[in-house]
């Protein structure tokens, strides 16, 4: 595992604790604070309110992280200020990264009889702890509706491994390095017990440090939201940026991976610049182009497609596994001069984006941001998109565990390939 500290006060080091008591596993206890209200009608989203649905409560029960939206609370209400909230947020998001990515790895207290390798406790206790944070009305005067949003975001965003991403460098020399990122369970109306093996992968990748024949590969991993706004806020270039930068680069290859097709790998050589109409996990759909924030780098005009720079020739060679590994080129374009979207191998000059290879979904935004990134920061990284098999589930809808153990392993084998050839 990485090094990973933070510079505290006395005062936030303590806080810090007892987030940390909460959000492991121990018995925690509700605020004592009896001035911490709760507000009658909470600004809340479409996904929260899935949390009532029994299967979710399940969910959390047998994995034992039904106790973080009760710490979560605790540490609001108890900061004092809108600002030691705000830090509170952070912590209690930063332990529940950590203890997700603790239990998929085997560490700990498994918390019940939910298999270690399932992501969906993550997820849903994030969006718990997020209503308790919609919910409180702490009675210190600093607090307010703005207050109440950077607590939010500081929660999610920490809860998403975004903030916990430095590299140990290796204990001999420099270790190749490798930031991944994975994405939640979606398409949740039409199953409420989806897990999503990409972000199955991301915890089981978080920290490690994996042999080679051709030295360490460390892997740090971060999990996006499937959700159309907080991309078009930048949440995905913001959180690979600090890596790229020029002069600051510390990873050499950068890999975006999401649920694909059935039974097979795909390594997707093409990202296009139009996202489509499927809904997320709000029920918003949208069909336009990708927007760029201003605030991060980017190429003007914006480019219609970005290519991976992954050695997928390699990867495909050197992973022999459970499932095919196919390089996909295949994209649909509307031709230049023309109005009609034809689907084809490579795009050609002038063209229109209309899908890549992955689609016109998250999973190609991920891919077509990162490497525009990549492209207009001009960093050599090697960068690109996975996509791995869809997971199935038994009669009731409920994931398969053994499969997707064995997506993992073979997601992992072609991350190492890919940061070593």
């Amino acid at each position: 595992m990485s090094t990973r500290t933070t510079a505290l006060t006395a005062a936030t080091a303590a806080l810090a604790a007892a987030i940390t008591l909460g959000l492991t596993g121990a018995p925690s206890t509700a605020s004592t604070n009896p001035a911490c209200g709760t507000v009658a009608s909470p600004d809340t989203r479409v996904e929260h309110t899935r949390l009532t649905d029994p299967t979710v409560t399940d969910i959390l029960a047998r994995s034992g992280f039904d106790d973080v939206a009760g710490a979560v609370r605790t540490a609001v209400c108890d900061a004092g200020s809108s600002r030691a909230a705000t830090a509170a947020a952070r912590l209690a998001g930063q332990a529940l990264w950590q203890r997700a990515v603790d239990r998929v790895q085997g560490r700990g207290d498994a918390g019940g009889d939910l298999p270690r390798s399932d992501d969906r406790p993550l997820y849903w206790a994030r969006l718990a702890g997020e209503l308790e944070i919609a919910r409180v009305a702490p009675a210190y005067r600093t607090w307010s509706e703005d207050a109440r949003a950077k607590v939010l975001a500081a929660f999610d965003r920490s809860s998403r491994g975004i903030e916990s991403t430095a590299f140990a460098r290796g204990e001999s020399g420099r270790s190749r390095q490798v930031l991944a990122s994975g994405f939640d369970p979606f398409t949740l109306d039409r199953n409420i017990r989806q897990s999503n093996p990409s972000g199955a992968t991301a915890l089981a990748m978080d920290g490690r440090v994996v042999q080679t024949a051709k030295g360490p590969v460390e892997i740090q991993t971060v999990v996006f939201p499937v959700l159309w706004e907080p991309f078009a806020q930048g949440t995905v270039e913001r959180a690979f940026l600090p890596h790229l930068v020029p002069g600051k680069r510390d990873v050499d290859t950068a890999i975006t991976i999401s649920q694909g097709r059935a039974g097979r790998f795909d390594l997707e050589v093409w990202n296009g610049a139009h996202r489509g109409t499927f809904p997320d996990n709000d029920r918003v759909s949208v069909n336009e182009t990708i927007p760029i924030p201003e605030d991060v780098p980017h190429a003007d005009p914006q480019p219609q497609w970005t290519r991976t720079t992954l050695p997928v020739e390699a990867m495909k060679a050197a992973v022999p596994g459970t499932y095919p590994v196919n390089i996909n080129r295949t994209i649909t374009e509307i031709p230049a001069g023309s109005t009609a979207p034809v689907t084809r191998e490579d795009p050609t000059p002038g063209s229109t984006a209309v899908a890549g290879g992955g689609g016109d979904y998250l999973s190609n935004e991920s891919a077509y941001r990162t490497t525009a990134l990549r492209d207009a920061l001009q960093a050599d990284t090697k960068q690109g998109h996975i996509h791995v098999p869809i997971l199935d589930g038994d009669a009731s809808g409920e994931p398969l565990a053994d499969m997707r153990a064995d997506i993992v392993a073979q997601a992992l084998d072609l991350v190492a390939a890919a940061a070593t050839s």
